[in-house]
């Protein structure tokens, strides 16, 4: 009897189990391609447009060298990748990371956030330049309306409009402003949402303090209730500037002078607001101080000193002088 089959058996296992390491070394190497470390040395930046197509941004992943071929990254994707669609937007690629990991990213949309920063107090001019300047923006836009936007952080990303990022911002204000009127205080001086942003306005600029914010906006409800002129300085120089800083002393003829936002020559709040106010001075114009103050003054330490009668406030002003004087300030 022969025993010569056995040994062809023993082959052909051998060839299959040859075949079987084969496709094992070369799914690895597949996984590997994948999933490895990427052939970025440092971190990348790539700007995926909008309407970009997965070879369209495969082909900014491969001009960034953050991948070694456009066409091997479109074809692991498909196979790998579980369909999503990618999103638009600037991505910033860290060095040797993954074709799988960057995938991720882009169906993620986790894009680079670029941020531009309102201050509160600053006026709409202000804005419009910071706009015009901020990086990977574009389009035109106009100078927003004086207290339209509301000062925050806001993110954007490269490529996009001016115009949008402004909506965002002017759209917060929008919603900030009708929150806090409907929470407003019974018996306020204001009637109006506008009107109260406008008080606001001149409460953020007179005061740098916080907590001095409501009291501020007391004396200036209380003046209004009482018809008396509100005389703050910083309507005096708002029609002049359009609210960037005047840079030397108010001039007497700037005092007297007539216009709609001059308030030591009328009685009553401006024509409109004098810059874009933050949250605090909106809430302290909605919700002052309970106090019978009618006037106030620095006290030489970057806050005010109230008063209830202007003799009080003669006094506190004589104070003034005196530590200008002792400063060599005057």
């Amino acid at each position: 009897m022969s025993d010569r089959p056995k040994p062809r058996r023993r082959a052909g296992g051998c060839a299959i189990l040859v075949a079987l390491l084969v496709v094992a070394a070369a799914g690895l190497a597949v996984l590997q391609l994948w999933a490895g470390s990427g052939p970025a040395r440092v971190n990348a930046t790539v700007l995926v447009p909008q309407g970009a197509t997965l070879s369209g941004a495969a082909t900014e992943l491969q001009k960034a060298g953050a991948i070694r071929s456009a066409r091997q990254f479109v074809l692991l994707s498909k196979v790998f990748g579980g369909g999503a669609p990618i999103k638009a937007g600037e991505y910033r690629l860290l060095a040797r990371q993954s074709q799988s990991d960057i995938l991720k990213d882009l169906q993620g949309g986790k894009t680079l956030q670029r941020k531009i920063t309102v201050a509160e107090g600053v006026p709409s001019i202000l804005v419009y330049e910071a706009l015009l300047k901020a990086d990977g923006l574009g389009g035109e836009i106009a100078v927003p309306a004086e207290g339209s936007v509301l000062p925050d952080t806001y993110a954007y990303n490269r490529g996009e409009t001016r115009a949008a990022v402004l909506a965002r911002m002017q759209q917060a204000m929008a919603d900030y402003l009708a929150g806090a009127w409907a929470r407003r205080k019974p018996g306020i001086a204001v009637s109006t949402p506008a009107q109260a942003l406008t008080l606001a306005s001149i409460v953020e600029k007179e005061t740098g303090k916080p907590e001095e914010r409501r009291m501020v906006a007391a004396v200036y409800s209380n003046r209004l209730r009482q018809s008396m002129m509100l005389q703050a300085d910083p309507t005096i120089i708002y029609p002049i500037t359009r609210g960037k800083p005047l840079g030397r002393r108010i001039l007497q003829s700037e005092v007297r002078a007539v216009n709609q936002y001059n308030t030591y020559a009328m009685v009553g709040l401006p024509v409109g607001p004098i810059a874009n106010p933050g949250r605090e001075s909106i809430d302290a114009v909605l919700d002052p101080a309970q106090s019978s103050a009618l006037y106030f003054v620095a006290d030489g330490s970057g806050g005010h000193v109230f008063a209830d009668t202007l003799e009080q406030h003669n006094a506190n002003v004589q104070k003034w002088y005196a530590l200008r004087r002792a400063r060599g300030e005057m």
